[in-house]
C-alpha cells in the first residue's frame, strides 16, 4: 500500500507542478506590462503560453534530474526547497543563455525573471503546506512506513531514537527480531530463524539491519529471508558512528570498497577548480589591498621593535609543516609556539590588537595562498604544539590535514574562532571538507565580508 501511496502522490506532484508552472508564466506577463511601469509588450502573450509549454516541461525534466519526485520521507524540506531554487536558477541561467546567443533582444527578461522568481516561490509553499499535511495525517497514522527491525544492540537503539525524533517522516517499527535483548518498548517477534515466517506474517514494508558485530554470521539468512518475502532491506553497519553521511563506494575487481571519508577534493578537476579559484583570488586581493598592507607595514614598524612580518610554523595538508605569515602585532617573545592569545595578552602592541580585531594582521596569508601552502576557504591550520595535543584529545581532528588550510573557513563564519571549542570547530570543518562546492566557498567568503564574519570582536586568535 505505501509504493502505490507514494506512486499517486508523485503523480499529483508531477501534474500539480505542471499547473502552477503553466498558469504563472501568464501572471508574470500581465505583472510586467500591466502593473509595473514601463512596460511595452514586443512578444504577444500567445507566444509566452507557447513558451510556457517548452519551459513548464523543461522543468520538469530539471526537476526530476534534481530528485525531487522521488520519496522524501529521508529527505529534510530544506533540502528538497534548496534542490528547487537550484534547479529553477538553472533553468533561468539557461533560457536567458540561449536568448543571448541568438540574439533575440524580443522577449522581456523581466517577465521571465518574474516568473522564475513567483514559480519556484509557489512550488516552495506547495511543498512545505504538503509536508505539513502529510505530517498531519500521519500522525493520525495514516501513510505510516512499516518497519521491522533486526537486531537488538545499539545501532538498533541509535535508528529507534532516530525514527522517534523525525515523526514527520512517518517510520513506525512494528518490532524486532533478535536473538538477545531488545530495546525497551518495542515487542520481539521472534528469533533470526524465525525471521521468514515473521516477514510473510507482518508484510512490513521494510526491514532494517542493525545487528551487532557478533551476529554478522547472520546475513546470507537475513538476506536470504527478505529476498525470498520480497522485503525492501536497508542495512545500518556495526561502524556506521564512524562513516559520513554520503559514504563513497568504489569497486575493485568486482569487490565494493567503501571509502570511510570521501573528500571531493580528491577528485582532481574539484581540486583545480579551487585551485585556479585561491590564486586568480589571492592575486585580485593582494592587488586591491596593497594600499592597505603598506599602511599596516608602516604601522607595525612603528609599533614595536622588531620584523614586520611575523612566521610561525603550522600544519597543513598531509600534516606537512609550513611557515604561515601574518604581521606582527605582538612585541617579540619566547611563547609564540606553545603559549595561547587570549584578549589581555600583554604581549599585544595596542596597533596589534587593532590589527587582529580588524583580522588585518591576516592579509600577508594570500602570499601562503599563492604559494600552495593554504586556500582561501578551509579549516584553519594550528602550530604543531597544539597539534600533537588535540589529536589525542579531540576524535577526527587530524581529518582537517586532508585539505588545505584556509584563511577563512567554515567553523570561523559559524563564531567559532579564537578560545572556542575546539570539537566543534573540527565538526564544523569536517563537514564543509565532505560537501565542498565551489559555490560553497563562495558563500563563506561573501559571509567573512558582508557579515563581517572578518570581525574578531574578541580579539582572539
Amino acid at each position: 500500500m505505501i509504493r502505490e501511496n507514494q506512486r499517486l502522490l508523485n503523480r499529483l506532484n508531477v501534474i500539480s507542478d505542471a499547473l502552477i508552472l503553466y498558469s504563472l508564466l501568464p501572471l508574470a506577463f500581465w505583472v510586467r506590462f500591466y502593473v509595473l511601469p514601463g512596460g511595452v509588450p514586443t512578444v504577444p502573450l500567445e507566444q509566452y503560453l507557447v513558451l510556457g509549454v517548452a519551459l513548464t516541461l523543461a522543468q520538469l525534466f530539471t526537476y526530476a534530474a534534481f530528485g525531487l519526485y522521488q520519496s522524501y520521507r529521508r529527505t529534510p524540506l530544506r533540502r528538497e526547497l534548496r534542490r528547487l531554487w537550484w534547479a529553477g536558477a538553472l533553468d533561468g541561467a539557461l533560457l536567458l543563455s540561449v536568448l543571448f546567443l541568438l540574439h533575440d533582444e524580443h522577449w522581456s527578461r523581466g517577465a521571465l525573471g518574474i516568473f522564475f522568481v513567483v514559480s519556484t516561490g509557489a512550488l516552495s509553499c506547495k511543498r512545505a503546506a504538503l509536508r505539513r499535511a502529510l505530517r498531519h495525517f500521519r500522525q493520525r497514522g495514516y501513510n505510516q512506513k512499516h518497519v521491522v527491525v533486526l537486531g537488538g544492540g545499539e545501532m538498533a537503539a541509535a535508528y529507534l531514537a532516530a525514527v522517534s525524533r523525525e515523526r514527520e517522516l512517518g517510520y513506525q517499527a512494528v518490532g524486532c527480531v533478535t536473538a538477545g535483548p531488545w530495546p525497551e518498548g518495542l515487542e520481539r517477534l521472534g528469533d533470526f530463524g524465525e525471521l521468514e515466517a515473521v516477514l510473510e506474517r507482518l508484510r512490513p514494508d521494510e526491514a532494517v539491519c542493525a545487528i551487532e558485530p557478533g551476529d554478522y554470521g547472520r546475513m546470507p539468512e537475513i538476506i536470504a529471508a527478505c529476498e525470498k518475502t520480497g522485503t525492501k532491506l536497508s542495512i545500518i553497519p556495526f561502524y556506521a558512528k564512524y562513516m559520513p553521511s554520503n559514504p563513497q563506494f568504489d569497486e575493485l575487481g568486482g569487490i565494493p570498497l567503501l571509502n570511510i571519508r570521501r573528500i571531493p577534493l580528491d577528485n582532481w578537476a574539484n581540486a583545480f577548480c579551487k585551485r585556479g579559484m585561491d590564486i586568480l583570488g589571492s592575486l585580485l586581493l593582494l592587488l586591491v589591498l596593497s594600499p592597505v598592507m603598506a599602511v599596516c607595514a608602516v604601522g607595525v614598524r612603528l609599533s614595536s621593535p622588531g620584523p614586520i612580518i611575523f612566521r610561525q610554523e603550522r600544519i597543513g595538508r598531509n600534516k606537512r609543516p609550513f611557515y604561515m605569515y601574518k604581521f606582527r602585532s605582538m612585541r617579540v617573545n619566547d611563547g609564540q609556539d606553545t603559549r595561547w592569545s587570549g584578549n589581555r595578552d600583554e604581549r599585544k602592541t595596542r596597533f596589534g590588537a587593532f590589527l587582529r580585531k580588524c583580522s588585518l594582521d591576516e592579509l600577508p596569508q594570500f602570499f601562503n595562498v599563492l604559494k600552495g601552502d593554504m586556500s582561501l576557504v578551509g579549516p584553519r591550520p594550528e602550530i604543531p604544539y597544539y597539534v600533537e595535543q588535540f589529536k589525542e584529545d579531540v576524535p577526527l581532528y587530524m581529518v582537517k590535514h586532508q585539505v588545505r588550510p584556509g584563511i577563512t573557513g567554515w567553523a570561523q563564519v559559524n563564531g567559532l574562532r579564537g578560545d572556542t571549542s575546539i570539537r566543534e570547530r573540527v565538526e564544523h570543518d569536517i563537514y564543509y571538507i565532505e560537501h565542498w562546492s565551489i559555490l560553497f566557498d563562495l558563500k563563506i567568503l561573501l559571509m567573512t565580508v558582508f557579515q563581517g564574519k572578518f570581525l574578531n570582536s574578541e580579539q582572539l586568535k
